[in-house]
């Protein structure tokens, strides 16, 4: 597994195997100095709500900050509530402090499950980032894009993510763990709450019928790099549609034209 020690800007260019300097300018962080490291807990604006999140100061994981993307995708969520109205099952990926898991369940009391590498320190932070928000604690999986996901039958109806592009060496195990989710799909015997909804044929559409990956990426890489990952998942048989706002929508299917 690549790990971040330095600026993730310095991931994409092997040109040579010298540390790059941070963006601040200062040295890159090395692994003595991550052991030093503590937490930092700060308050965070969501749409509706303010949440207490624990941050790592360093991680070597990469799952230490909240990261813009987290706050835009929140945004994005709430203007388009109509992915989450059937209250369906949902996985995130790389949910790294659980900030935006935790924010969905209060906002829309959705069942839904965190996930991110096979890391001890990562699923205790998010539990924490729990209980500091008076939420139960989430039910997480630790798991390692590219291995075998602990379950054999996945039933999340909807899986979802926010800037987990940067390592490009790992999308080929992105694409293998998302394929697996996506095909391998085994919806609950759970109905739809279609009658309560404002929208009925707009949930149906979003609902258990179609298995569904929503991302939404706003760090900027080379193009050439971020495209490798959207044919790689063409090539791998899923249908990437763009819905706006760097929001795209990842299906096995064609069944992505929803506005």
């Amino acid at each position: 597994m690549d790990t971040a020690l330095f600026s993730p800007s310095s991931l994409f260019n092997d040109d040579d195997g010298d540390d790059r300097d941070r963006e601040d300018g200062s040295e890159p962080e090395t692994k003595d100095d991550a052991l030093q490291q503590n937490y930092i807990e700060r308050t965070h604006a969501f749409p509706g709500m303010e949440l207490l999140v624990r941050e790592f100061s360093f991680h070597q994981l990469n799952a230490n900050l909240l990261w813009p993307g987290t706050f835009s995708f929140g945004e994005w969520l709430v203007q388009n509530k109509h992915w989450l109205q059937a209250r369906p099952q949902i996985l995130e990926l790389g949910s790294g402090t659980g900030a935006l898991a935790i924010f969905l369940r209060k906002s829309f009391g959705v069942d839904i499950t965190t996930s991110d590498f096979d890391d001890k320190e990562v699923e205790e932070n998010i539990a924490h980032n729990c209980r500091i928000n008076q939420l139960p604690v989430l039910p997480h999986i630790r798991h390692s894009w590219g291995d075998a996901f602990p379950t054999t039958d996945p039933d999340w109806d909807l899986v979802i993510a926010n800037d987990i592009l940067l390592y490009v060496k790992q999308y080929p195990n992105l694409i293998k763990t998302l394929s697996f989710l996506l095909k391998a799909y085994k919806p609950k015997d759970a109905k739809l709450d279609v009658e309560n909804s404002a929208d009925k044929e707009t949930v149906r559409d979003v609902g258990l019928k179609h298995p569904t990956f929503l991302m939404s990426w706003r760090r900027r890489i080379g193009k050439e790099d971020e495209a490798l990952f959207f044919t790689g998942c063409e090539d791998a048989g899923l249908t990437v549609e763009h819905l706006g706002s760097r929001v795209y929508c990842i299906r096995p299917d064609k069944a992505c034209n929803v506005e």
